[in-house]
């Protein structure tokens, strides 16, 4: 008898170690959106998520960061030609890319950021921008002296205008009046091209705009030192760019791409990972404001908790974004 329990033990021992080990040994390759790391946007924020999976799960990732979208379905294929278990791809031009190699590939998991395909083996995972741009535009609208706010997007698509149309219908819950005036970098390197993001940003200021917002990746770092040139406010985008220039940024719309990355790291190591939309908004935790730590005196404390009643009104559909 003593031998039998020895044997079980034995056997559940190396049951759970194989379990662990197969936990810890779950390799995840990433392929960033043009740009890659350094952007301070959604490359970093996807980057930061799977830092925080191999601290906390015990994962193994890799990244790759393509100099075009030419690469993505070239890097997706070969990661999951070497046995990557969970592959992801950032941004919307990810799309046929990952759709093409998870038809291929349908034992392995992907996931695609700010993109959606009806592949099984796919979690989209997706946010309500405009909801934290509605919030960016309250606080622009109630910031600015002028009457006029500008917004600098990447390029004029449907995701991009997400930004702008949140943050227009914000400004204009505040102020029915407000001039908004919006423009597209566009081109090959639309989201990498700090320098025209920062011409179109003067020449927006030159129009009486005094607090800008940009929707463009990397390229948005020119936008927020047109804003510090010049002497006006300005708001980041999607990961925390609140000390970039500090006290020139008033806040930056958190698009929390590392939590949806680290909760879907989480499903499948708990066997839960499961194909299709995910959308994250206010109410996910997905899109929200920084904590003010660089504004809060400029900001003035009526304005904060003014915003954080239109949260809990956009929470619970009191207001409601169009």
């Amino acid at each position: 008898m003593r031998n039998f329990f020895k044997v079980l033990v034995i056997i559940i021992t190396m049951f759970l170690g194989k379990s662990l080990n197969s936990f810890a040994n779950l390799k995840v390759g990433l392929v960033l959106s043009t740009g890659g790391l350094g952007d301070k946007s959604f490359n970093d924020s996807a980057y930061r998520g799977l830092e925080m999976a191999k601290k906390d799960l015990g994962i193994d990732f890799k990244y790759v960061e393509p100099k075009n979208s030419l690469e993505d379905e070239e890097f997706l294929r070969e990661y999951a030609e070497a046995g990557y278990d969970f592959i992801i791809g950032v941004g919307f031009p990810m799309r046929d890319a990952i759709e093409n190699v998870a038809r291929d590939y349908p034992e392995l998991k992907f996931a695609m950021i700010d993109n959606t395909t009806s592949e099984e083996n796919v979690k989209n995972l997706l946010f309500r921008e405009s909801e934290g741009s509605f919030l960016m535009g309250a606080l622009a609208a109630m910031m600015s002296k002028n009457g006029a706010i500008g917004f600098v997007g990447g390029i004029d698509i449907p995701l991009i205008n997400k930004f702008k149309d949140g943050y227009e219908e914000g400004a204009k819950y505040i102020n029915p009046e407000i001039k908004v005036l919006s423009a597209y970098i566009g081109g090959t390197s639309a989201f990498s091209d700090p320098l025209k993001a920062n011409e179109m940003a003067t020449m927006q200021i030159k129009q009486g705009a005094d607090v800008l917002y940009h929707a463009a990746g990397g390229s948005g770092l020119g936008v927020l030192e047109a804003a510090k040139d010049n002497g006006i406010y300005a708001i980041g985008v999607d990961s925390d760019q609140d000390d970039f220039v500090k006290g020139t940024v008033l806040t930056s719309m958190m698009k929390n791409v590392d939590i949806a990355v680290y909760n879907t790291v989480q499903s499948i190591l708990n066997n839960e990972f499961i194909g299709g939309d995910f959308y994250y908004g206010l109410e996910e935790g997905g899109v929200g404001t920084t904590d003010f730590r660089n504004t809060k005196d400029i900001i003035g404390a009526e304005k904060i908790e003014r915003l954080k009643l239109i949260i809990e009104k956009i929470k619970s559909k009191e207001i409601v974004i169009k």
